[in-house]
């Protein structure tokens, strides 16, 4: 499968027989620069406009937003129900955590999440082998709210997201301060990996820094 990453919280996941999901597209005052591209699954994990930009997706995507299970073209997609701060929604409101099974794969996006996991979501989360995780802070996880959730979950592959680059004027840390916390990562000098389930036998622990093209 490959994963490719537009900014932000926004991916393009893409099994080996071409089933496309895009999950968290946003609109053009986030500022990075909105990808064309075709999906058949659109996945929403809260309706705020750096996530839910669903028009900007090509195609006659089916849209998800909400908890429960899915299945097309051969992926699973599971949808969590969790919360935008730590006050249980009062601050931002609710978000969905959603797992993907993808090619023997299980990718879990947490959206904009904003606190620490129950023991009920990570037994409702399962195995993790790529954890897509916010390390920004202001409006979700900081380094080190991250750093507990990657620890929740133990995933072998880690992709940070939702944190300050260059292109992205909103008050939120670089990736630098969750790496110092976690003892470091890797830059990669390509905004797409590719995966095989063999690939993820050999891996104990990886922190992936995907590259914004």
């Amino acid at each position: 499968m490959k994963i490719r990453w537009f900014g932000h919280a926004c991916f393009l996941l893409e099994s080996q027989t071409g089933t496309k999901i895009v999950t968290d597209p946003f609109d053009g005052s986030v500022g990075y620069k909105i990808p064309k591209v075709e999906a058949d699954v659109v996945t929403v994990s809260h309706d705020h406009y750096d996530h839910n930009y669903v028009e900007a997706v090509q195609g006659d995507p089916t849209i998800i937003k909400a908890p429960g299970e899915y299945s097309t073209g051969g992926v699973t997609i599971k949808g969590i129900p969790a919360f935008h701060d730590e006050v249980k929604g009062a601050k931002r409101g609710p978000v969905v955590i959603y797992v993907y099974e993808i090619d023997g794969i299980r990718i879990c996006h947490v959206g904009d999440l904003g606190h620490l996991l129950t023991k009920l979501q990570v037994e409702e989360i399962g195995r993790v082998d790529v954890l897509l995780l916010p390390v920004g802070g202001t409006f979700t996880l900081d380094a080190e709210g991250a750093a507990a959730v990657m620890e929740q979950l133990s995933p072998k592959i880690t992709i940070p997201m939702h944190f300050k680059t260059p292109a992205v004027s909103m008050p939120i840390d670089p990736v630098d301060k969750f790496l110092e916390k976690v003892g470091g990562g890797e830059y990669l000098e390509a905004n797409t990996l590719e995966l095989t389930a063999e690939d993820l036998n050999a891996v104990e622990r990886r922190i992936l820094v995907l590259k914004y093209e």
